[in-house]
């Protein structure tokens, strides 16, 4: 379809440069484009014509990557009525942008992960002229070169072989017939577009079962942009076919709530200069024991108005340690900023030095941030950017208080809460899902053991429908799901132990019912050094599969696995993963994850696992693959909080490249306390 992406007060020559095609990514009506939408960008979208309906999940990985995923129905493909639901994965990079001498051009593949029923490349240019008119051309291979062929440049394309699916094939890339295509885009207004195209995909195999007509190869299209944002467009394919479509573009960097609505700081409380009053810089307070324990009395107690615990504190003539825990912000600098202000009109003037260690969720104690008394007041009027250079980053252990402090506080939680659990691409019913009323319980017995569990009910739903019980040729360690809907059910109870045990060390001892499908016992030790962009971590796992009543019992499976991990920052919010080791079923292999996390908490990211299973064993899909997201509750509500909705998008659950599910790992649990994550959060240090 034709989506068109509008923000109030820009141009029109910059609405024009934001549409989105058939395939739910920049591009013209059924053709690519060589345009890119703003870095950051998710747009969903749904296209329906006769035969087919498409829904896309797009990302601008980054100012000139775009990456989406496809979702698509072909109706009555193999006869009396079975419809084919297929999966397929894009990208495209634009390697010129476009200046005033010059086009920009894009590169692409498509369909390059499934069954290549979509599958093309191209190498396209796009031009605007003015400030309402763009005219793109350019050079298609598979599907594109269905018509009009200049021949065969880089040679013949081999049959595809899709096998089960999922899989790279690099063979066919720009191999066979080389096809043009373009068209052009003219913008009335800022709402309104209109678009013409010469397609060159000649529909072949829609055309061989009476699915689709193709009588011309020109199309036509409008779309209307709606204030909300949302788009509808309308089409005319091919001279035979009408088709409509609806897109909603959003981007992580901007909120849809707006956000600082949360009480103010305390204001920070600049001391009297030394000259002015010598005697509040003398230290005598250090010895009157009633003194310094009403002192902290009150540190907590404001502290806990900004949402923060008190752990720890211990107080000397010119030095502070504190370590709390943020409970409130989701970002950590905000807490830290806060943290500074209580602490300047709490403590004596004689304290120069604040050093101020953030907790992590379970309690231990992670980077500490050392902050001069003398830099904030100087600086409390400059802006975040400035007051950062003069902070200093170091890891808590040696360094952080050892002197608890135990503030009034519940450490029994719960809650009683709705949820949803889905499953996706089942070719049998393509979404599935139960609603679910799930009882959460914590409690922490000490600084770093936790107790916890959950039960869940379902109130309504298909889960208990899904049917994978034919034959295998791996242990049933996932696609049994279905025998595990019993309710209610224990969904979990685990007791774990976090712990420091040396600098930049961390570590994890979890036992219990793990998760929904396994119990056991899991231990994992993570290195991470404050300042440094590489963490290494390695986990073992010994897992028992659980009964299928959701009870406490286990049935006759059990396994040893774990992983050897490397965690690598990028910068600028690009994470890379590497698991490598042994997975539920017994298979030996490795999982690659890439991310790209913005400032406000968003994550956006794919993953693949290759193990020593055959594709044929795997099945559908030949390997594990998905797509994660995370969005940050704050973004949405605009109010201060520290909870996330995530959102797994995968292939059907296959027993190959299965990996236990164990809470509160200690990567994800750590990551957001080092340097660089504080450094990219600093902006919020002083709200």
């Amino acid at each position: 379809m034709i989506a068109l992406v509008a923000v109030p007060g820009i141009g029109m020559s910059d609405i024009v440069d934001r549409t989105l095609n058939l395939y739910g990514r920049p591009g013209l009506i059924d053709t690519p484009s060589a345009t890119v939408m703003d870095d950051g960008d998710v747009a969903v979208s749904i296209t329906t014509f006769p035969g087919q309906t498409r829904t896309t999940l797009s990302f601008q990985i980054s100012e000139r990557l775009t990456g989406s995923f496809r979702y698509s129905k072909i109706n009555d493909f193999y006869g009396a009525g079975d419809a084919l639901y297929d999966r397929s994965f894009d990208l495209s990079y634009q390697i010129l942008t476009e200046t005033a001498n010059r086009p920009a051009v894009s590169i692409g593949l498509q369909d390059f992960i499934g069954t290549g029923f979509y599958s093309a490349e191209y190498i396209v240019a796009s031009k605007s002229f003015g400030d309402d008119l763009r005219v793109t051309g350019g050079v298609g291979w598979g599907r594109l070169g269905g018509i009009g062929a200049l021949g065969a440049p880089f040679g013949e394309r081999p049959p595809l072989d899709f096998g089960e699916g999922g899989r790279l094939s690099t063979d066919q890339w720009f191999r066979g017939d080389a096809a043009l295509f373009g068209g052009i885009e003219y913008a009335v207004n800022d709402r309104l577009t209109f678009t013409a195209e010469y397609s060159s995909d000649d529909y072949r195999r829609e055309e061989g079962r009476d699915l689709f007509e193709r009588d011309s190869p020109f199309n036509f299209g409008v779309s209307y942009q709606f204030k909300h944002g949302g788009v509808l467009s309308g089409y005319y394919l091919y001279g035979s076919e009408i088709g409509v479509g609806y897109s909603y573009v959003l981007n992580p960097k901007r909120p849809i709530a707006t956000t600082g609505f949360e009480a103010a700081p305390v204001p920070l409380s600049p001391r009297p200069s030394r000259a002015a009053d010598p005697e509040a810089y003398e230290a005598d307070w250090v010895t009157n024991a009633s003194e310094i324990a009403g002192g902290k009395d009150s540190i907590a107690r404001a502290l806990a108005k900004e949402g923060q615990v008190l752990e720890a504190i211990s107080l000397d003539a010119t030095r502070a340690k504190v370590t709390i825990r943020n409970t409130r912000f989701g970002a950590h600098p905000q807490a830290i900023g806060r943290t500074a202000r209580v602490l300047s009109r709490g403590l004596p003037a004689s304290i120069e030095v604040f050093e101020i260690t953030v907790a992590t969720s379970t309690g231990i104690p992670s980077t500490t941030t050392i902050i001069r008394r003398s830099d904030l007041e100087r600086l409390e009027f400059e802006g975040s950017d400035a007051i950062l250079p003069r902070v200093a980053f170091a890891d808590s252990v040696g360094r952080a208080s050892d002197q608890s402090y135990s503030a009034p506080r519940d450490k029994f939680t719960w809650a009683l809460e709705p949820g949803l659990a889905v499953s996706l691409f089942d070719p049998e019913a393509p979404v599935r899902g139960d609603l679910t009323l799930q009882l959460r319980g914590k409690y922490e017995i000490a600084r770093g053991l936790i107790a916890q569990g959950s039960i869940s009910a379902t109130l309504a739903g298909t889960l208990d429908e899904i049917d994978e019980l034919g034959e295998s040729a791996l242990p049933r360690v996932r696609s049994d799901i279905g025998l595990y809907q019993g309710n209610p059910r224990l969904s979990s109870a685990t007791l774990a132990w976090y712990a420091r045990p040396g600098s930049n060390l961390y570590s994890r001892v979890t036992g219990g019912y793990l998760e929904t499908q396994f119990g056991g016992v899991s231990g994992e030790v993570l290195w991470m050094p404050v300042n440094s962009r590489l963490a290494l971590g390695a986990e073992v796992n010994y897992a028992r599969k659980r009964d299928f009543d959701g009870g406490l019992g286990f049935l006759d499976y059990d396994v040893i696995t774990g992983h050897a991990s490397a965690y690598y920052d990028f910068g600028g919010g690009y994470l890379g993963q590497l698991d490598v080791g042994r997975y539920l079923a017994g298979d030996v292999g490795a999982t690659v994850s890439f991310s790209r996390e913005f400032d406000n908490g968003w994550v956006i990211g794919a993953y693949a696992t290759q193990t020593d299973v055959t594709f044929e064993d795997f099945g559908e899909g030949s390997f594990d693959k998905g797509i994660r997201l995370t969005v940050p509750v704050e973004w949405a509500s605009g109010q201060p909080s520290r909870n996330r909705t995530s959102v797994s998008l995968r292939s059907l659950s296959r027993d190959g490249g299965a990996r236990l599910s164990v809470p509160g790992r200690l990567y994800e649990t750590v990551r957001e306390t080092r340097q660089d994550e504080l450094s990219d959060r600093w902006g919020r240090f002083w709200r």
